[in-house]
């Protein structure tokens, strides 16, 4: 259990969590892998659509549909419902407009005791993804005021910390960065897959604690969803009150273990983790 988390959990209430996310129907990404982790986690996952798109970007052509003129009715509707939930993250945003949008939804069903998780999806090996510009980028900062859990990559925490890209960083190097992240509302951090060797670093910041890493062996190349995995479990793991060090390498482990399977069945990179054939291992 996770020092300071509520030792009275009623384990025979369902929890729940709300996910603002894009939904991408083909490869393996977004909410269309954070709904069945959460749900083989025991955990309700309540998603709220930012986007849908046909297949992930990285594919030569997708189509999609942009639902930021209907993100209000979730807040509307919810709250007529009384809908409670015990985490609220949030994931891909592609503007402006969802990023006000999302500290709009904080704001109305933050409560006592709920998690809120930022997922900061911007880019990767120092750079933007295209759909977002430095502006966007920046603008995403003002979820180091309500964050309690930050997973970025490294690229993501320089961009959030305003600090430039070095993938050499050391151990010293990265504690200030986290330190950085963390100091505006005392989340804690985890920035994901460090390319060290043939190994890739979790490395996990929590105030109060001292710093710690987790490996795992890097498996092929690039896979797309990989980071929507890892961020899933983590969530799952902080609506269930997992220590979170342990919850870092739950999902660290899952996720490798997916790659793995997913290499074995010889499936494409762009087609995502095959957590089908994972799943189980979450639900134990």
């Amino acid at each position: 259990m996770e020092e300071g988390a509520d030792r009275s959990l009623d384990h025979n209430r369902q929890r729940k969590a709300a996910v603002i996310n894009d939904f991408t129907s083909f490869g393996r990404c977004s909410l269309a892998v954070t709904i069945p982790i959460l749900s083989a986690m025991k955990v309700q996952c309540c998603p709220v659509p930012t986007a849908f798109f046909t297949n992930h970007t990285g594919f030569d052509s997708f189509a999609w549909t942009d639902n930021t003129p209907h993100l209000d009715r979730y807040i509307e509707e919810w709250r007529k419902l009384g809908l409670r939930f015990d985490a609220i993250q949030t994931g891909f945003l592609g503007s402006q407009e969802q990023v006000a949008f999302v500290l709009r939804f904080v704001d109305a069903f933050r409560a006592s005791g709920t998690k809120i998780c930022v997922d900061p999806v911007m880019g990767d090996y120092g750079r933007l993804y295209s759909t977002y510009d430095r502006g966007l980028a920046e603008s995403m900062r003002v979820f180091l005021d309500v964050a309690d859990i930050l997973t970025p990559n490294l690229t993501e925490a320089c961009i959030l910390a305003g600090e430039p890209y070095r993938v050499d960083m050391t151990d010293a190097e990265l504690a200030s960065l986290c330190e950085r992240l963390s100091e505006r509302n005392g989340c804690k951090v985890a920035v994901s897959g460090i390319p060290r060797g043939d190994m890739l670093v979790n490395f996990i910041h929590e105030p109060g604690r001292a710093p710690s890493l987790h490996a795992e062996r890097k498996i092929g190349g690039d896979r797309s969803g990989t980071g929507d995995v890892f961020s899933s479990v983590i969530l799952a793991d902080a609506v269930n009150g997992v220590d979170f060090a342990e919850s870092v390498r739950k999902a660290s482990e899952f996720t490798a273990a997916s790659v793995r399977r997913t290499v074995e069945m010889g499936l494409p990179p762009k087609d995502g983790l095959a957590i089908e054939e994972t799943l189980g291992e979450l639900a134990k």
